[in-house]
């Protein structure tokens, strides 16, 4: 199915609607998108990766790193090899969180 542009906004705005009513976590464009990279690409992730997939600064990534892991969304791990890099794990609510989400945005997909 594809979208045009006004229907994929629709649904953008739909999805984080319906968010907001279950109480979901309220999430930048950033965070979410270093979430997304955690969980969807294959680990390690390191701030320092991230930061270089995503055309950020480390600051950023880690400010949204403390966030996602404030909500228990990741976590981060030190890396025993290399003392000053930090991995950035995936944790469980982290993948419910996205469930969900993902299910959220199916359903409203099918009301576009």
């Amino acid at each position: 199915m594809q979208l045009d542009p006004r229907q994929a906004l629709m649904l953008w705005h739909a999805v984080v609607l319906a968010g907001m009513a279950r109480g979901q976590p309220d999430l930048t464009t950033r965070q979410m998108a270093v979430l997304l990279q955690v969980f969807m690409a294959d680990p390690p992730h390191t701030v320092r990766g991230l930061a270089a997939t995503l055309g950020v600064s480390k600051p950023a990534i880690t400010r949204a790193v403390d966030r996602l892991e404030d909500l228990g969304f990741v976590r981060r791990r030190k890396d025993e090899a290399d003392k000053r890099s930090v991995f950035v794990q995936r944790t469980v609510k982290g993948s419910v969180f996205l469930r969900e989400f993902a299910d959220l945005a199916s359903e409203k997909a099918a009301e576009v």
